[in-house]
């Protein structure tokens, strides 16, 4: 569900009771564990971004807004997790997979790239700090530029 808060500890205080503590948690966590250079940023939900000193192209479907790379929102019946690297790199995506059989004993519910949290007992908060911080935002630039490079290469291919 998309916030009209317009900092993190606002968009944390305004959130249902059973939801304060892990989502807490959680943006602690990844603050703690992200690789210097992303940039928290409030947008309907926590996010964080490679800002445009850094990748000054921007996001493709809106270049005046920065690259997204992590979001952190509580969704009506989950709280969500959207890491884009696990979308776009299969190797981080079967470490993850691979990581939460060992971590947790509950089933995986994620989609492309957001894992969905429906109890906070279910998050495995020391596996999601691993995980952020296993991309630099050079990383994520690369793999970024790297998938569009494919995606064109595909459509030359098919016209």
């Amino acid at each position: 569900m998309r916030s009209e808060a317009t900092t993190t500890a606002e968009y944390l205080a305004n959130l249902p009771d059973d939801r304060k503590a892990p989502m807490t948690k959680l943006h602690k966590i990844v603050k703690k564990n992200l690789p210097k250079g992303f940039q928290e940023v409030m947008d309907g939900m926590i996010g964080w971004v490679v800002p445009h000193k850094l990748y000054p192209a921007g996001y493709h479907c809106d270049p005046s807004q920065p690259l997204p790379f992590i979001g952190l929102a509580s969704q009506k019946n989950y709280i969500a997790l959207y890491h884009m690297g696990l979308y776009s790199n299969d190797k981080l995506l079967h470490w993850f997979k691979t990581g939460w059989a060992r971590a947790s004993k509950k089933k995986l519910d994620m989609g492309k790239c957001c894992i969905r949290f429906k109890k906070q007992d279910d998050i495995p908060y020391e596996l999601i700090g691993e995980l952020v911080s296993k991309v630099t935002p050079q990383q994520w630039i690369d793999e970024y530029e790297s998938s569009f490079r494919e995606s064109r290469t595909r459509r030359r291919r098919q016209s």
